[in-house]
């Protein structure tokens, strides 16, 4: 069974979100790295779901994806696939954070896929 364990939010100022999900819901910092402009990505959980609060760079701010830890990420895509994603799977880099693809689903919203899950 197919469960939401990834959410991932676009801000400009990174360490003032993740101080406020910290601060409010008692959240814990799990992994943080630099990015290429010199920003960093951090990752909180609640045990349950990772939080990524990643840098906008000039995106919109707000909720940019979630995240699914499903038994097989094939047959999740495929599946996806015959009931409307707009996207088959593209992989993400494999970096140590995570191991996953990403499909869009009918509306373009990223849905990644995991079989490892995300730290928590």
């Amino acid at each position: 069974m197919a469960k939401i364990r990834h959410i991932a939010i676009m801000t400009e100022d990174q360490p003032k979100l993740a101080e406020f999900y910290k601060a409010t819901f008692d959240m814990k910092e799990v992994h943080r790295h630099a990015v290429a402009d010199g920003t960093e990505a951090i990752y909180l959980s609640d045990g349950y779901i990772n939080l990524a609060i990643l840098p906008a760079r000039g995106r919109p701010e707000g909720i940019h994806h979630f995240g699914f830890e499903v038994e097989s990420m094939e047959e999740a895509a495929r599946i996806a696939g015959a009931n409307g994603a707009t996207q088959a799977p593209e992989r993400v880099p494999k970096d140590g954070r995570f191991a996953e693809v990403f499909i869009l689903d009918p509306v373009g919203t990223r849905v990644d896929l995991s079989e490892q899950g995300w730290k928590a």
